[in-house]
């Protein structure tokens, strides 16, 4: 049997579930393939949403009409915002799940998406042919550079997707292919000496579809992540535990989402202590983590609970939460405590933990590896550089994390559409269709993720910190819809609903700064109000945005001593809290904001300057031995992703800035 399609996502997972929903709603014949349709979506490891710039892809991917905000909203039973406590360039939102609802309220938005078929089977061949296209969307610089354009002939005819064929023998035929397989790509499952194939527990691995990618001269390796117990509440001594309330405010991902949610959990602090270490270390050797049984790399800033062992000898302890799996279950997940170890050696060094002492354990951690493939041979659009309508996005680019890979989903989404030619019914209010859609560092932790990616490559599985990102004051998780939602409505995925949401949003923002701008504030008015709030009297008269901009003052408790403030806050109706906070954060730190701004127009001058496509490096003895092995390896399309290159230095950058008479 033969099925057609513009698109084809290959794996149901956060990647895969973003990707699918995006290019259907953009018009784009989709099909979904998944192995099992009841774990769409699964949250493989822990149930939660969100975290240290984590909730900042998520806000973004909401921002620019995907789904995941949405889904998290709506099946929440704990929320908290991160960091608030330092500046809100590092806010992060951060939300507990039910896993079962969460896979189910997934469910529903896909069968409600347009467009969208789901096909049960497993993909185990890529179709390709013989391509006519010359180079990927990235790749569109006409200059001539003729002395340093590579004029060889080809080993090999170019090679374009054309579907996939299943174990079933159905052949899927598509003018675009999503791989999003996680890690499920031969993945092999470790818990002590023994050793089982499976892409998670009780799930079978991917055999087959690695190898037909890999014989296209794509590069792939392999990776490890881990997991870890999952435990019986009814068997936790909680009163030895620590509890950890959520927030009281009605934080939400969604900027549309104004559903109540669900009744709301606690999570629960415990502690490791000698006598868990001691039972821990003497199972070892039996660890394939250090018996030579598992030789890929892990994530670093995940670690197992052996590896903390190893890593951090002197610690006599270290912090775990335990957390809820669900509203309507025991299960429970003990965050930190990721281990491979025999799960003999688990369960007794657990049950050593105070409060842990009579635990119940429903399975015990497992590590798995898995295939991945480099990134590098990626352009922006997150489409292959060696075979045409081949796009990957999640783990299978060397990522960790359901947000890093719903971020890759929604944008390789959204370019199979373009590229498979079927979004142009859709968009917005603009004149043509985009050939590509891309975000830049300055637009989106999405844009610095893709670029990481793309430019550096991996070494070990990336995740997102707002310190990758140099310019998190304009990224900040308050904004996501000010930088990101309109673009999306020109292309044609957020709806006009949204997009008329944001535009109130805005109107009420503005409203509030030019109040602010424009109201004077008398110093014998108020000083004895400032001196009681600990910030220095006024000497002379001020608008209202100086005071704003002190550190000891907010509209909070400005607003008890200015009438006409609170008169204006209280005249806004929906959404108070939002626009005033993200009108407070523009105002408190506009000098910031606007001295980042310029940093970056910089740059994009850089960006705007093209390197042709096959550009012969190797040519240009005046660039470092390490610059032109790099260059010649990740072929940048900019000059700015050339500067971003690991070994390419200034002076390399010089040379090409020379070279193209700059």
């Amino acid at each position: 049997m033969t099925l057609h399609y513009d698109v084809l996502v290959i794996g149901a997972g956060h990647a895969g579930c973003e990707a699918a929903s995006a290019a259907a709603r953009l018009g784009a014949k989709t099909c979904l393939v998944t192995m099992d349709m009841n774990k769409i979506a699964q949250m493989s490891c822990n149930p939660a949403v969100g975290g240290i710039a984590k909730g900042q892809i998520v806000r973004e991917i909401d921002a620019l009409g995907g789904q995941m905000g949405l889904v998290t909203d709506a099946t929440a039973i704990q929320f908290r915002m991160l960091n608030v406590g330092k500046g809100p360039a590092v806010w992060s939102p951060r939300a507990q799940c039910d896993r079962g609802k969460f896979i189910w309220e997934w469910r529903r938005h896909l069968d409600e998406t347009d467009n969208l078929d789901i096909w049960q089977d497993q993909a185990e061949e890529l179709l390709t042919e013989p391509s006519d296209y010359s180079e990927p969307s990235d790749y569109s610089d006409h200059s001539d550079y003729s002395e340093y354009s590579d004029h060889s002939e080809p080993s090999a005819p170019r090679q374009r997707v054309t579907g996939v064929r299943t174990i079933w023998g159905c052949e899927l035929r598509a003018r675009c292919v999503v791989i999003t397989a996680g890690t499920f790509l031969n993945g092999l499952m470790h818990i002590g000496r023994k050793m089982v194939p499976g892409g998670r527990i009780a799930e079978p691995a991917v055999s087959g579809l690695t190898e037909s990618i890999a014989r296209h001269g794509i590069r792939t390796a392999r990776m490890k992540t881990g997991t870890p117990v999952r435990l019986d509440k009814r068997s936790i001594d909680f009163a030895q535990l620590k509890k950890q309330e959520g927030d009281q405010r009605p934080y939400r991902f969604s900027y549309l989402n104004t559903q109540p949610p669900l009744p709301q959990l606690p999570c629960w602090e415990c502690y490791t202590n000698p006598a868990v270490h001691e039972t821990l270390r003497s199972g070892l050797a039996d660890s394939p983590l250090y018996n030579g049984q598992i030789q890929s790399i892990g994530p670093r800033y995940c670690p197992s609970i052996e590896t903390k062992l190893v890593t951090f000898p002197d610690r006599d302890q270290h912090l775990l939460f335990l957390e809820p799996e669900g509203s309507d279950t025991n299960e429970m997940y003990l965050n930190g405590f990721s281990s491979s170890l025999p799960m003999d050696v688990q369960i007794a060094a657990l049950r050593k933990i105070p409060g842990l002492e009579q635990a119940k354990v429903y399975r015990p951690g497992y590590a798995i590896e898995y295939d991945f493939f480099d990134p590098t041979q990626l352009t922006h659009t997150l489409e292959s550089k060696v075979v045409d309508g081949l796009f990957m996005a999640g783990q299978v680019n060397g990522t960790t994390g359901y947000e890093e890979a719903a971020g890759q989903g929604i944008i390789a989404g959204i370019n199979a559409a373009l590229k498979a030619g079927a979004a142009s019914s859709v968009c917005g209010d603009s004149v043509a269709t985009p050939k590509a859609f891309t975000l830049a560092r300055d637009e989106a932790y999405i844009g610095v993720l893709i670029d990481d990616l793309v430019t550096k490559g991996v070494d070990e599985p990336y995740r997102m910190f707002t310190s990758r990102a140099e310019y998190r004051i304009l990224l900040r998780q308050d904004d996501a819809d000010a930088r990101l939602t309109e673009r999306s409505y020109q292309l044609g995925l957020a709806t006009r609903e949204r997009y008329d949401y944001w535009l109130k949003k805005k109107t009420a923002i503005e409203e509030i700064e030019n109040f602010c701008k424009s109201f004077p504030i008398k110093p014998k008015e108020i000083n004895a109000a400032l001196e009681a709030l600990g910030t220095t009297p006024l000497q002379f008269g001020v608008k209202l945005d100086e005071l704003i901009a002190r550190p000891q003052l907010n509209f909070q408790n400005l607003q008890e001593i200015i009438p006409e403030l609170k008169e204006r806050i209280e005249h806004l109706k929906d959404r108070k809290e939002e626009i005033v906070e993200a009108a407070e954060i523009r105002m408190k730190y506009k000098g910031y904001i606007e001295r980042e701004r310029l940093v970056a127009e910089k740059m994009h001058r850089l960006e705007n300057i093209r390197i042709p496509a096959s550009f012969q490096y190797n040519n240009l003895q005046s660039l470092s031995t390490e610059a032109r092995q790099k260059l010649t390896a990740i072929q940048p399309t900019t000059l700015a992703q050339a500067s971003r290159i690991p070994g390419v230095s200034p002076s390399d950058i010089n040379v090409l800035l020379v070279l193209m008479g700059r």
